[in-house]
């Protein structure tokens, strides 16, 4: 889980700062709605092929671990040719390739870990959480290492190295789950041939399909979060640009401390209360942003984002596990990803495209308008609370009892 995320941490949060200045600022000069292509279309090809490619591969021909090891040694490879890249469709064709490989591991190493855990609601939560410290160590490591003492131009120009870093991981990674991790065979003899086929029909499993349908708007919701947030507290709650990226790191120390507390919660609780913890911590924390006042509150409220990741995000991985069939269970945690980590990030960015509308001049300057937008993530995360209440089964059984 570490090395799974500090792939992603080491480039993702700072390779807009490098497609986007100019050459002669050390940067690729890309448009803005280039860079909106390789992040957004690129993740989300890999999502959608992710069930059709790497879900069949590890349910029905290779060991989880090796195809784990498979896709992460041509994503790292992947990696290394995009670094090279200067110009925009080579760039794109090659971040694509990366995501169709890297992408599915996001969902195969979860259901690995399932699939040789004991009580695995008790035990995948806090190993989930090394993910986490994985991210945040990779994103401060990097730059702190790498674009210290040099001057602007050079320090943008450094920021295409994360990729050959994110590569010489990625092949690393690659190694250890071939050598070290505990041998998970596939079910050659499953229910069906195809395993994406078995894991598409457990939509007819009310609890999946229910948890599918909540996902999206979360994930949607959970996206632009992520698009406006260091913007809203640099401009309208005033915090000064070199420490957004702390403020924001509020929510990755509260998201390890969550998962910690996950396993019980769930034992305790069950399913449908923590899975509506979550979605009610979007909700508060979307109000708070809304009235945007005392400073301190808004600040304080970002705790909530690890409430939020672990309670519902989490909590549903955990839960896709308990009724996916055996058989099938790499290929279930892919479908599920085509909502999480492809068709919810998508929608967000045309969602997030919409709300460039609401801003004003000041001064010669665009300002946003951020209430309404804070105020309709609130709306959407209260819609959604709604729907679970409703629609969420009571006694949630396994795929072998429905």
């Amino acid at each position: 889980m570490f090395l799974q995320y500090a792939v992603q941490g080491v480039w993702m949060p700072l390779l807009p700062n490098y497609l986007l200045p100019s050459p002669e600022k050390g940067g690729l000069g890309f448009t803005g709605a280039q860079v909106g292509w390789i992040l957004a279309l690129a993740g989300a090809i890999g999502a959608f092929l992710a069930p059709f490619i790497a879900g069949q591969l590890a349910d029905r021909y290779l060991n989880g671990e090796r195809a784990l090891g498979l896709l992460l040694l041509v994503s790292g490879i992947g990696y290394f040719i995009t670094a090279y890249q200067t110009t925009f469709v080579p760039f794109l064709i090659f971040a694509i390739v990366c995501s169709i490989a890297y992408q599915p591991t996001l969902s195969i190493t979860n259901s690995v870990a399932f699939a040789n855990l004991q009580d695995p609601e008790r035990r995948f939560p806090p190993l989930r959480m090394l993910g986490t410290v994985g991210f945040i160590g990779a994103t401060i490591l990097f730059p702190m290492v790498w674009l210290r003492g040099v001057d602007e131009v050079e320090k943008t120009a450094r920021i295409g190295d994360s990729l050959k870093v994110a590569g010489v991981m990625s092949i690393a990674y690659a190694a250890f789950c071939v050598v070290l991790l505990p041998k998970t065979p596939p079910k050659k003899n499953g229910g069906n041939p195809l395993a994406f086929v078995e894991a598409f029909a457990l939509l007819r499993h009310p609890g999946f399909a229910v948890i599918m349908l909540l996902a999206l708007p979360i994930a949607v919701i959970h996206s632009a979060f992520f698009m406006r947030m260091a913007p809203f507290l640099k401009d309208a709650i005033g915090v000064k640009q070199e420490y957004v990226t702390s403020a924001m790191a509020i929510g990755q120390a509260s998201e390890i401390f969550c998962l910690l507390a996950l396993g019980f919660l769930l034992k305790r609780l069950g399913y449908k209360v923590v899975l509506a913890i979550g979605i009610a911590a979007y909700l508060v924390r979307f109000v708070i942003f809304a009235v945007g006042w005392p400073g301190p509150l808004v600040i304080a409220a970002i705790a909530l984002h690890g409430v939020g990741f672990a309670c519902f995000l989490a909590a549903a991985y955990v839960y896709v596990e308990r009724v996916a069939p055996p058989d099938a269970r790499h290929s279930v945690q892919t479908v599920f990803g085509i909502v999480v980590l492809g068709l919810g990030p998508v929608l967000s960015g045309f969602y997030n495209q919409y709300w460039d509308r609401f801003s004003h001049l000041a001064d010669g300057v665009k300002v946003q308008d951020y209430s309404q937008f804070w105020w309709t993530q609130a709306a959407i995360a209260a819609l959604t609370l709604l729907l679970l209440a409703a629609l969420f089964p009571k006694t949630q059984t396994t795929t072998t009892q429905f």
